[in-house]
Protein backbone atom coordinates (compact mmCIF):
# COMPACT_ATOMS: atom_id res chain seq x y z
CA UNK A 1 0.00 0.00 0.00
CA UNK A 2 1.76 3.47 -0.92
CA UNK A 3 1.58 5.66 1.56
CA UNK A 4 2.62 9.22 2.85
CA UNK A 5 3.03 11.02 5.88
CA UNK A 6 0.94 14.23 6.41
CA UNK A 7 4.15 16.30 6.90
CA UNK A 8 5.19 15.14 3.81
CA UNK A 9 2.30 17.12 2.12
CA UNK A 10 2.84 20.00 0.10
CA UNK A 11 0.85 22.90 -0.31
CA UNK A 12 -1.24 22.28 -4.09
CA UNK A 13 -1.20 18.62 -3.45
CA UNK A 14 -4.59 16.75 -4.72
CA UNK A 15 -6.55 15.56 -1.63
CA UNK A 16 -9.44 13.26 -1.54
CA UNK A 17 -11.26 13.15 1.48
CA UNK A 18 -13.47 10.14 1.87
CA UNK A 19 -15.11 10.52 4.91
CA UNK A 20 -18.76 10.61 5.72
CA UNK A 21 -20.83 14.25 5.26
CA UNK A 22 -21.00 14.64 9.27
CA UNK A 23 -17.19 14.31 9.82
CA UNK A 24 -16.43 16.75 6.80
CA UNK A 25 -18.54 19.32 8.13
CA UNK A 26 -16.93 19.15 11.50
CA UNK A 27 -14.03 19.73 9.68
CA UNK A 28 -11.68 19.00 7.00
CA UNK A 29 -8.49 20.26 4.92
CA UNK A 30 -8.89 23.45 2.83
CA UNK A 31 -8.92 22.71 -0.89
CA UNK A 32 -9.94 18.77 -0.48
CA UNK A 33 -11.76 17.17 -2.71
CA UNK A 34 -14.95 15.18 -0.96
CA UNK A 35 -16.19 12.41 -1.91
CA UNK A 36 -17.74 9.84 0.82
CA UNK A 37 -16.55 6.27 0.55
CA UNK A 38 -20.38 5.12 0.79
CA UNK A 39 -20.39 6.94 -2.42
CA UNK A 40 -17.50 6.63 -4.19
CA UNK A 41 -18.20 4.32 -7.20
CA UNK A 42 -21.25 6.35 -7.89
CA UNK A 43 -19.11 9.42 -7.90
CA UNK A 44 -15.98 8.10 -9.26
CA UNK A 45 -16.37 10.68 -12.40
CA UNK A 46 -16.25 13.38 -9.85
CA UNK A 47 -12.67 12.26 -9.19
CA UNK A 48 -11.36 11.85 -12.68
CA UNK A 49 -12.48 15.34 -13.85
CA UNK A 50 -11.14 17.15 -10.99
CA UNK A 51 -7.83 15.11 -10.11
CA UNK A 52 -4.30 16.33 -12.05
CA UNK A 53 -4.33 14.71 -15.63
CA UNK A 54 -0.80 13.33 -14.15
CA UNK A 55 -0.10 14.14 -10.86
CA UNK A 56 -0.80 11.92 -7.66
CA UNK A 57 -4.19 11.67 -5.77
CA UNK A 58 -3.27 12.10 -1.88
CA UNK A 59 -6.76 9.90 -0.40
CA UNK A 60 -7.39 10.67 3.26
CA UNK A 61 -9.93 9.74 6.17
CA UNK A 62 -10.11 10.21 9.60
CA UNK A 63 -7.16 7.29 10.44
CA UNK A 64 -6.34 5.77 7.27
CA UNK A 65 -8.75 3.12 7.12
CA UNK A 66 -11.30 3.61 4.56
CA UNK A 67 -8.92 5.95 3.04
CA UNK A 68 -6.45 2.63 2.23
CA UNK A 69 -9.34 0.74 0.44
CA UNK A 70 -10.20 3.80 -1.79
CA UNK A 71 -6.02 3.99 -2.48
CA UNK A 72 -5.85 0.40 -3.60
CA UNK A 73 -8.85 0.52 -5.84
CA UNK A 74 -7.43 3.58 -7.36
CA UNK A 75 -4.47 1.74 -7.87
CA UNK A 76 -5.93 -0.98 -9.25
CA UNK A 77 -7.38 1.53 -12.40
CA UNK A 78 -3.94 2.19 -12.80
CA UNK A 79 -4.40 6.00 -11.14
CA UNK A 80 -1.21 6.77 -9.09
CA UNK A 81 -2.55 6.77 -5.79
CA UNK A 82 -1.10 7.17 -2.10
CA UNK A 83 -3.06 6.70 0.95
CA UNK A 84 -2.59 9.27 3.72
CA UNK A 85 -0.82 7.60 7.25
CA UNK A 86 -2.48 8.50 9.64
CA UNK A 87 -5.70 10.52 8.07
CA UNK A 88 -7.11 13.22 9.54
CA UNK A 89 -6.57 13.02 13.37
CA UNK A 90 -2.24 13.07 12.39
CA UNK A 91 -3.03 16.09 10.14
CA UNK A 92 -4.80 17.92 13.02
CA UNK A 93 -2.50 16.64 15.38
CA UNK A 94 0.52 17.97 13.13
CA UNK A 95 -1.12 21.60 13.17
CA UNK A 96 -2.23 21.59 9.69
CA UNK A 97 -5.47 23.57 9.57
CA UNK A 98 -9.07 21.92 9.32
CA UNK A 99 -11.86 24.51 8.32
CA UNK A 100 -15.73 24.04 7.92
CA UNK A 101 -17.16 24.52 4.78
CA UNK A 102 -17.71 27.98 5.58
CA UNK A 103 -13.96 28.86 6.13
CA UNK A 104 -14.42 29.14 9.84
CA UNK A 105 -12.06 26.50 12.01
CA UNK A 106 -13.40 23.18 12.45
CA UNK A 107 -12.38 20.02 14.08
CA UNK A 108 -12.27 16.01 13.35
CA UNK A 109 -15.16 14.26 14.30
Amino acid sequence: MPTVAVADLKDGDFLLDVREDDEWKAGHAEGALHIPISEFVARYGELTEAAPQDGRIHVICRSGGRSAQVTMYLAQQGIDAVNVDGGMQVWEAAGRPVVTDDGQPGFVL
